[in-house]
């Protein structure tokens, strides 16, 4: 049975889900652009921590938002969000696109967040290093290469996807779509990584073939305070793959 408790809440309109387990301090999980990896890995951290996981507007269980266009609209949600669920300090984890929105909320609030870890984080436009076109990319391609061990992640994923299932990923890819059509990368973005002043853990794996680990030493350079991890043989979602990494981001984090 799933340690985690869910619950719903009303944020400005927005019908948002969030999992809830464990006792301490809060520790929020934000996901990245798909929900089909699940959450059952963040389990581990409920020992240690109040874990917080979810579902971004437009993702998931959570209601839609057609204004939130831009990634700053999510932000602001989470502000809100924080406050109903009376989180003044917490611990950040997010990946890839939750790397990217958990990087924008703590340059701007950083008071708020002790310690933040970015796995595999989308943003930055690295030319030498280029992340995958996730628009243009059919969604049957990205699943396989989210994980190096596809069997990790098969368990998630129903043996004959139903329309809901189907609905549930379309929804997903149009929300993504509504960020990033126009304009996929924010010219301004890496001017303001300087002001996460907090310790920074950036996790990669090692065979990431959405977003490639070369562009590890990138955000490193423009973080402060931050360290690297490479998980060898570990993909895009390096905990599902290996999952000590979620051991190491508790080490990093406590």
């Amino acid at each position: 049975m799933s340690k985690f408790v869910r619950e719903e809440l009303e944020v400005n309109e927005v019908r948002t889900v969030v999992h809830i387990a464990g006792k301490g301090d809060p520790l929020v999980f934000f996901h990245g652009g798909g929900t089909v990896d699940g959450f059952e890995f963040a389990e581990a951290w409920a020992d240690r921590f109040k874990v917080i996981v979810p579902y971004h507007p437009g993702f998931g269980d959570s209601g839609d938002d057609p204004t939130f266009t831009d990634i700053h609209d999510y932000v602001l949600h989470y502000l809100e969000l924080f406050d109903k669920l009376e989180i003044d300090t917490m611990y950040l984890v997010g990946i890839s696109f939750g790397g990217y929105l958990a990087a924008r909320f703590a340059a701007e609030h950083r008071h708020r967040v002790r310690k933040l870890v970015l796995v595999a984080p989308y943003g930055l436009d690295v030319e030498e290093h280029p992340a995958v076109d996730l628009i243009s990319t059919p969604g049957e391609q990205i699943v396989p290469m989210l994980v190096s061990n596809f069997d990790v992640l098969k368990k998630n994923l129903p043996a004959k996807p139903d329309m809901d299932f189907i609905g549930t990923r379309y929804r997903e890819a149009t929300t993504f779509a509504r960020l990033f059509w126009e304009h996929p990368f924010d010219p301004k973005f890496p001017r303001h990584l300087h002001r996460l002043t907090m310790p920074v853990l950036i996790v990669w794996g090692g065979e990431d073939k959405i977003i490639p680990v070369g562009q590890a030493p990138y955000w490193k350079a423009k973080i402060p305070h931050s360290e690297v991890l490479i998980v060898p043989g570990a993909g895009h979602i390096a905990y599902l793959d290996k999952p000590d990494t979620t051991g190491a981001i508790a080490r990093f984090l406590k």
